[in-house]
């Protein structure tokens, strides 16, 4: 089995495997696609902000981390989900995508075909790099996803924590390094040497240099870091 991972700006992945498609935090903003050549544009503003990045398959599963417009917006999601898909997300996400998806909190397991997916914390802490503290602890997630005998990790928005440490064998981590909702390039870098996953993806950064990052992890570690472009894909092979 081949695993692809393909990114879209700020933290949202679409991940493949021979039988199923997965969304990670989907929410169409025009802002991060005017020179993709790709866009699909539905509506624009005053009307409700609809678009995709390019053409992409309808979801078995759709992840949210937490409730900001930026990783979880309905008009996204239903254009990726049908009644068949499994939608899961913590409690705040309800307000905006209504009832009918599988809440979950931090620590919390559910288990999808042959995909198990796992609720782990996401959250600023005082002491964190983030210059924003929005995200609170216990409001937000992170997730462990196992699939192919792989373990991705999507961090959500959060700081360094101690948690990390407790996840065991991560293969892919996809790590924020923004700075203002989220750790910043040095508490990434922290992070990554931290959870030792054997390939590092980062996200969520807008005036950050990923290259940095780069170069920061792999001058002390053994960690591989891959830099995607908007809608690049990796395959990870088992």
């Amino acid at each position: 089995m081949t695993i692809s991972i393909k990114w879209f700006p700020p933290s949202w992945f679409q991940i493949k495997t021979n039988d199923k498609i997965m969304y990670i935090d989907p929410a169409w903003m025009r802002t991060y696609f005017t020179k993709y050549p790709k866009k699909i544009e539905f509506s624009r503003w005053p009307d409700p902000i609809d678009g995709l990045p390019e053409e992409l398959e309808q979801a078995d599963a759709i992840l949210l981390t937490h409730h900001h417009k930026d990783h979880c917006k309905s008009v996204t999601v239903n254009r990726l989900k049908d009644a068949d898909t499994l939608v899961v997300a913590p409690k705040r996400c309800s307000n905006e995508l209504g009832k009918d998806i599988n809440v979950v909190a931090p620590g919390e397991e559910i288990t999808f075909g042959d995909i198990k997916i796992k609720a782990v914390d996401a959250y600023n802490t005082e002491q964190g790099s983030s210059t924003r503290k929005v995200h609170h602890k216990g409001i937000g997630v992170g997730y462990l996803i196992t699939l192919g005998g792989k373990t991705i990790y999507h961090a959500g928005d959060t700081d360094v924590i101690p948690e990390m440490i407790e996840f065991g064998d991560v293969d892919v981590a996809l790590l924020p390094i923004g700075g203002t909702f989220t750790m910043d390039i040095q508490d990434a870098v922290e992070a990554a040497i931290a959870i030792n996953p054997g390939i590092v993806i980062p996200m969520h950064y807008l005036k950050v240099d990923p290259q940095e990052f780069k170069n920061k992890v792999e001058a002390r570690s053994d960690i591989k870091v891959v830099l995607l472009r908007i809608g690049e894909v990796y395959h990870l092979k088992r």
